[in-house]
């Protein structure tokens, strides 16, 4: 990408995701938000959004993901291959039908196009955590679509 290009994609992304995660969190915040006190705020961080040349129609998108101590998200789905790589601290995944399982630091998971994310959450109450997704998904298309 280039400097100008970037910023500009940098920003519909940044954009993109902002309204998928508050389009998608509404019911879910308020829920949280009634179960467990105040809630907490999931910070996504677009870094990259290149477009597969070889792959006709597909692009990818990595983004990372800071969860506060108690930060969750709620339950979505990505239209895409989603690859994600723990950097720091210790978060919980899984998807419908699977087993949650518990991340730390180098450890990896996946989730596919048809996979509904039931648990994304950190793990620590006291600690925050972060992790990268790289989401191999269709060009233009939404990076996070709401559960009914």
């Amino acid at each position: 990408m280039s400097g100008i290009d970037e910023g500009k994609t940098m920003t519909r992304i940044a954009a993109s995701l902002g309204l998928a995660l508050l389009f998608t969190t509404g019911g879910a915040m308020a829920q949280h938000t009634a179960a467990h006190g105040a809630p907490h705020d999931v910070k996504v961080t677009p870094l990259l959004l290149k477009e597969l040349t070889d792959i006709p129609g597909k692009e990818v998108l990595m983004i990372t993901v800071d969860y506060p101590p108690g930060g969750a998200d709620p339950v979505h789905r990505h239209d895409a291959h989603g690859f994600i790589y723990v950097l720091q601290g210790s978060i919980v995944m899984g998807v419908k039908g699977g087993k949650e399982i518990t991340l730390k630091p180098g450890e990896t998971f996946y989730e596919g196009p048809n996979d509904i994310h039931t648990v994304g959450r950190n793990a620590s109450k006291t600690k925050p955590a972060r992790f990268l997704v790289m989401l191999v998904k269709n060009k233009g298309a939404e990076a996070v679509l709401p559960v009914n």
